[in-house]
């Protein structure tokens, strides 16, 4: 055994010298160590990097909210609104000012709410257009249709109605001369409307559904976080 592994020889000009094997792991460790020690230090500056895109994250996503908050704040009682500050939306929870039940045409008063807000919406948003992936005005509705509907049934007619009313919606401000001056071609390129039918309930404190705050329609900001940490991990 001493001849396969106990001894290795190294020839040198002035003879020979034997390393023992002991030697050898011991070279080897240091070597798996220097390897183990720049694996770490190069998860930690990606560890780092993330936390630093995360923290900005949250301070862009807090200085969104303020901005509408400011600029919202003495209007959202009127509107029937609210400023969510998790999911950046702006939710119109009176449904009775949204449209008639069951139709997907915009009431008068909420084509008078439109005209004022869309317009000052975009213009908080300006400034923030570069980390704005996307837009969307949401369609939400209660999980009610009409009685004997099957609950399938219930749900896709709520979808129908859903997509209606926020393609109504979108076609209406889209169509605002303001819009149509300054941001038609970004409103165009991202804002989206999506219905969502039932599946995003509105929910009380006992748990029960809240049928008139689930008919809503929101304006949700989605920032393009992602998309920053592949880009400051060097992915793009």
């Amino acid at each position: 055994m001493e001849k396969l592994f106990g001894k290795t020889s190294v020839k040198e000009s002035g003879g020979e010298h034997w390393m023992s094997v002991s030697d050898l792991m011991a070279g080897l460790m240091m070597v798996f160590l220097f390897i183990s020690v720049a694996l770490m230090r190069d998860a930690m500056i990606e560890r780092d990097k993330i936390k630093e895109v995360a923290e900005t994250y949250q301070q862009t996503q807090q200085a969104i909210y303020l901005a509408l908050l400011e600029e919202f704040s003495k209007d959202l009682d009127t509107w029937g609104a609210e400023i969510d500050r998790d999911t950046l939306s702006v939710n119109f929870t009176a449904p009775e000012v949204l449209f008639a039940n069951g139709k997907a045409i915009l009431t008068d008063q909420f084509q008078t709410i439109l005209i004022d807000f869309f317009p000052r919406y975009l213009a908080v948003l300006e400034k923030y257009q570069p980390i704005i992936q996307e837009i969307k005005i949401e369609g939400h509705t209660s999980s009610r249709w009409n009685t004997g509907s099957s609950d399938y049934e219930a749900y896709f007619n709520n979808m129908r109605l859903s997509q209606s009313r926020t393609r109504a919606v979108l076609g209406y401000v889209m169509a605002l001369e303001p819009v149509k001056n300054k941001h038609y071609d970004w409103v165009k390129g991202n804002v989206a409307a999506v219905g969502y039918s039932s599946s995003k309930l509105t929910y009380d404190k006992q748990g029960i559904e809240d049928e008139q705050r689930s008919r809503r329609v929101s304006f949700r900001v989605i920032t393009n976080a992602e998309q920053q940490i592949l880009k400051i991990l060097g992915a793009e």
